[in-house]
């Protein structure tokens, strides 16, 4: 019998609503799980991607984790883990840093065997670069076999990887997939294997309503009862509350009637989003958050969705606006990347809060893919209609929940936002030792560096940003 924590996107570094309170949030989350495998006394603590926010965690989130994985090590608890979107570089990954002091083991297709359970890793694969991957897994002679990944993976919300496929092809016959990415917990089975998420282990969006928690997987067909062989039971995380509070005004009502209705519920450090329905008066949303903050609110947000009504005539056409953009499009000449960002800011299946998320994410995929840049050319209108229509659906990303998480709210600018560059399409710190830094799973197609990166030797130059040559 095997027992194993699975957990993943704790997203360590993440300075939700610009609050240094919120960015200790996710390190003491993840710090949670681990003081829970050490009194369970588990076999292992797996981690299914995005340790990290960012991929320049700054020197605090690094020695903040280094702290809570050497407790796992003295407590003789393996950590075994895959790389997210998030953190990925396109050198060495932090994972191998981690590695290296002896705290980590980041999985790829050999097995890393815990008990009785061989465990293999994927890590997070570009849409694009997944026709390049072959799943070949090393063989084992283990009684059971996992295979951890990060990616948004079917049957769940906007999955863009197959899943039988993933299973039908290896070379290794999987008990259960144990996945990151996609934020909301949940389990189901595909051919014949249980796969599943943990969902995040703090709420990195206010679309995160439900409590976060990680899951508890035992590998044993005697515990698990039936034909299965696997028995997965998620646990539930004590972490900072969000109060969530709507508010529908009748005519006649305004911002009295908000202050009566937050001042029903406990505010207590929590984090409080009021929204604004019905008719009623004008509201002053900064007045609101004011009055929450005093009322004990850590963090408070207010957004009205009532139609606002404008003075004087409106001149309205009927014309299809999509026509009109796209005329105004093709008269820009557009890059075949700012495309392909146009169509990401305009699709009505990313929600907005994540917009910033996916148009950082094709930024960075074009990058590693196209060695000349010829993306971020300008290119003629004649031809700008068949590169919009074949960019624009290779990778959506609507990932309400993952990191896609990403995963911020329309108010949660990450602290990546406020670094002095503000370009993260590059932000992947020097190349580490080639040797250990390829090891990024079955097939993955490498992407050369940028020779235009060089990492500045002093972490203090970079406004306390780190790279990976100042570990390795």
């Amino acid at each position: 019998m095997t027992r194993v924590i699975h957990t993943g996107d704790t997203h360590i570094g993440y300075s939700q609503y610009h609050s240094p309170v919120r960015r200790q949030d996710f390190l003491d989350a993840f710090e949670t799980v681990v003081d829970d495998a050490v009194d369970d006394a588990v076999d292992a603590v797996v981690h299914a991607g995005d340790l990290f926010h960012d991929r320049r965690p700054e020197l605090r989130d690094l020695m903040g984790t280094i702290s809570v994985l050497r407790r796992l090590d003295d407590a003789g608890i393996p950590f075994l883990a895959v790389v997210g979107n998030h953190e990925s570089t396109r050198g060495g990954q932090w994972l191998d840093l981690f590695e290296r002091l002896g705290l980590a083991t980041r999985l790829g297709d050999e097995p890393v065997v815990v008990g009785d359970t061989a465990f293999y890793g994927l890590d997070h694969v570009p849409v694009s670069r997944r026709d390049d991957l072959d799943y070949a897994f090393a063989d084992h002679d283990a009684e059971y076999a996992a295979l951890v990944a990060h990616g948004l993976f079917e049957p769940f919300g906007y999955a863009d990887w197959d899943t039988e496929t993933v299973l039908t092809e290896s070379d290794v016959a999987f008990d259960a997939m144990l996945l990151g990415d996609n934020h909301t917990p949940d389990t189901a089975q595909v051919a014949d294997t249980w796969v599943t998420y943990p969902g995040s282990t703090e709420r990195a969006s206010a679309s995160e309503r439900e409590g976060r928690g990680y899951n508890l997987v035992v590998f044993d067909a005697d515990a698990a009862g039936g034909d299965d062989r696997v028995e997965i039971r998620r646990r539930a995380l004590d972490t900072r509350p969000f109060v969530f509070v709507t508010v529908e005004l009748r005519e006649g009502e305004g911002e009295s009637r908000v202050r009566e209705r937050v001042r029903e519920y406990d505010l207590t450090e929590a984090v409080v989003h009021v929204e604004i329905t019905g008719e009623g008066d004008p509201v002053t949303p900064a007045a609101v958050e004011e009055f929450a903050t005093d009322e004990g609110a850590l963090i408070a947000r207010v957004t009205d969705r009532r139609e606002v009504e404008t003075d004087g005539e409106v001149d309205v056409s009927f014309a299809d606006p999509e026509d009109a953009v796209r005329d105004r499009l093709d008269e820009m000449s557009l890059s075949t990347a700012a495309r392909d960002v146009e169509s990401a800011v305009r699709a009505d299946t990313v929600p907005d809060a994540n917009v910033r998320e996916t148009v950082k994410r094709r930024v960075e995929e074009r990058l590693d893919e196209e060695g000349d840049l010829d993306a971020f050319e300008p290119v003629d209108s004649a031809d700008s209609d068949s590169d919009d229509d074949s960019d624009s659906d290779d990778d959506s990303d609507s990932d309400d929940d993952s990191d896609s998480d990403d995963d911020s709210d329309s108010d949660d600018d990450s602290d990546s936002d406020e670094q002095p560059d503000g370009d993260e399409s590059d932000a992947d710190g020097a190349d580490g030792d080639e040797s250990d830094a390829d090891r990024a799973g079955p097939g993955e197609v490498d992407a050369e560096s940028d020779p235009a990166e060089t990492a500045d030797p002093d972490p203090a130059a970079t406004d306390g940003q780190v790279s990976m040559e100042d570990y390795l």
